[in-house]
């Protein structure tokens, strides 16, 4: 619904000549760098479920590659409807064909969280400092302070140390059902540590990332207008709207949205940067929709026996 909001108010604040200038960029969006992209992030959806066999492999689980992909992209579908529900449809889909207990696979998932998050922070740090003049110029238009956040965070934290001390104390059945829950997923949240293939794991991890940024450059050659955007914007647009895909189901509305502000910030046309978004979002949303369902329909007439 934010999303949906966001598109009518960026539609409604646009002149007829701006929404005539965005979709003339996204229509004639050179579809050869579009594949391209496309390619790179199919690449990254087959690492992913490779990777994830490395992390299941020390509790004892031998997950079929063929299973673990169309988890990982039913999961991606999922994502589109409701935010974050695609890891429990992920762990459920393998917990039900794979015959992997729910809160084992689900730990694993969180552990390729942490990973992800890693690597995310790493980009973030290299765009902070590759265009520390612009940021700090964002932060002061839009008043953040990032000592609050930090603060935030300590808050946070704190809470959940006070939540697990009484949850390990309680005698309460359900709190002891609930308890014996995240022994699990602790279990498949410490598989990254006792992993024998740790370089391919961190390959793959590399990899991943790679070709989530390369999918993202790539487009700039397809959007026109688009190929002036350097290498230290693209980097600083990417985090942007790796953020922005978590504040509604798969980034609707917001990403494209954000890209295009981003940009702006560097003198930009709006329209090209919010055309640019668009075209990121909706061939990769559309990469999702189509091997998500395919995956919903095929994984339990593959695995029929």
């Amino acid at each position: 619904m934010l999303g949906v909001f966001l598109i009518t108010i960026s539609i409604y604040r646009s002149t007829e000549e701006e929404r005539n200038q965005l979709y003339e960029n996204i229509i004639h969006a050179d579809l050869f760098y579009v594949f391209l992209s496309l390619f790179c992030g199919f690449s990254s959806h087959l690492s992913r479920a490779y990777r994830w066999k490395f992390l299941l492999a020390p509790l004892g689980y031998k997950i079929k590659l063929h299973n673990s992909f169309m988890a990982v992209m039913s999961g991606y579908l999922a994502n589109l409807g409701i935010p974050r529900s695609g890891e429990v449809l992920r762990a459920a889909s393998v917990a039900n064909y794979e015959k992997i207990p729910f809160e084992k696979a689900f730990g694993t998932i969180i552990s390729e969280r942490v990973a992800d998050l890693i690597m995310l922070l790493l980009i973030l740090s290299i765009a902070f400092i590759s265009q520390t003049e612009y940021i700090l110029m964002v932060m002061d238009n839009y008043q953040i302070n990032p000592f609050m956040g930090v603060l935030a965070l300590i808050i946070l934290f704190s809470l959940g140390l006070l939540f697990l001390r009484l949850l390990k104390k309680s005698t309460i059945p359900i709190i002891v059902k609930v308890r014996d829950f995240g022994k699990g997923i602790l279990e498949g949240m410490k598989s990254i540590l006792s992993m024998k293939n740790k370089f391919a794991f961190i390959f793959h991890t590399f990899f991943i990332w790679g070709m989530y940024l390369l999918m993202f450059f790539l487009i700039k050659f397809a959007v026109p207008g688009a190929s002036i955007i350097d290498m230290g914007q693209i980097l600083v647009a990417f985090v942007v709207g790796s953020f922005a895909i978590s504040v509604t189901n798969g980034g609707i509305g917001v990403y494209p949205i954000a890209i295009g502000a981003v940009l702006a910030l560097y003198g930009i046309n709006q329209q090209t940067g919010e055309a640019f978004g668009w075209v990121v979002w909706g061939s990769q949303t559309l990469l999702n929709l189509i091997i998500g369902g395919l995956s919903i329909i095929l994984m339990p007439l593959v695995n029929k026996k």
